[in-house]
This record gives C-alpha cells, structure tokens and sequence, in this order.
C-alpha cells in the first residue's frame, strides 16, 4: 500500500498474467477490469450482487465484482470471461454453444464462469445442485431450460459420459 489513504497498490494475477496497479481505495472491481484491463465481459446489471451479470472467479469463487472493492484482490487469483477458452472453447462455453443457452448474452459471462466453479467444487452435481448454482445469476431471455441442458452436458462430457 501506498502512503496515501485513498491509493493503494495492488499485485494480483489475472486470467494467468500477475498485475500490480495503483487502484483507488473505493474503487469496485468492475470498474477496475472494464477502466484498466478491457475486460468488459463482466457486465454492470444491478450493481447490488444480485443479478450475476457481473460474476467473476476470484481464487476459484465465484464473486459479483459489483460488490468487491478492486484492493481486495492483493495476492489473489482473479479469472474473467477473458481468460476461458483462449485458444479453443472452454467444454462449458462449447455445451452453452451446442445448446443455444444465451440469447442476447449479457448473462452468460457470468453464467459460463459460474458452471465452471461448480465443476471445479463438484464433478457430479445433480439437477437439484446445479439449479441451486443457476440460481444466483439471473437470465430474463432462455427460460434457463437451454442453459441447464448445457451444464448437463457439460457434466456428461468432462466425466466422459457424453453421447
């Protein structure tokens, strides 16, 4: 931290690159990854935490960077939507893609990144686990019914169950 109250340095790594920036100490994190690092994938819905539109992954978590100050990521691992798939797509983001689980897309960002920290806590979850999950993050567009079918798939292809 820098001996001014209202400034502060951050080092953190995100999507596999470490950062060290000055942020300010009320500065939220989504504006820190739209100002600073071009991330516009996590999108302003709410701006309370409780839409999803603006999940993120921070140490694994899934996080509403709406609602965390951009200091609190000091010594962390943050992954946006930016960071899945580079090369080729992520088995979630290709389920969502087979399945036609987004239609305008401004959910899904935070939906994809969401699937995949449940996969990473739980390999096998049920209907009943990955309802409880989806229901943090609001989509007003699919009716949900595509985006589960996606995550099942999800589920079948990465435990080697797929048909």
């Amino acid at each position: 931290m820098t001996d001014n109250m209202t400034d502060m340095t951050v080092t953190f790594t995100l999507n596999g690159q470490r950062c060290t920036q000055q942020v300010a100490a009320n500065e939220l994190l989504i504006d820190h990854l739209h100002a600073q690092h071009e991330a516009y994938g996590a999108k302003i819905g709410c701006s309370r935490g409780v839409c999803g539109a603006c999940t993120v992954l921070l140490d694994g978590r899934p996080v509403a960077a709406c609602s965390v100050f951009a200091f609190q990521v000091h010594g962390r691992h943050l992954l946006t939507i930016e960071g899945v798939g580079k090369d080729t797509a992520d088995p979630v983001q290709q389920a969502f893609t087979d399945h036609a689980a987004f239609q305008c897309g401004y959910c899904t960002p935070g939906m994809v990144l969401l699937v995949k920290a449940l996969l990473t806590h739980q390999r096998h979850p049920d209907r009943a686990t990955i309802l409880e999950w989806l229901s943090s993050n609001v989509c007003r567009c699919t009716g949900y019914m595509q985006i589960i079918a996606a995550v099942e798939d999800a589920v079948a292809k990465l435990n080697g169950s797929a048909s």
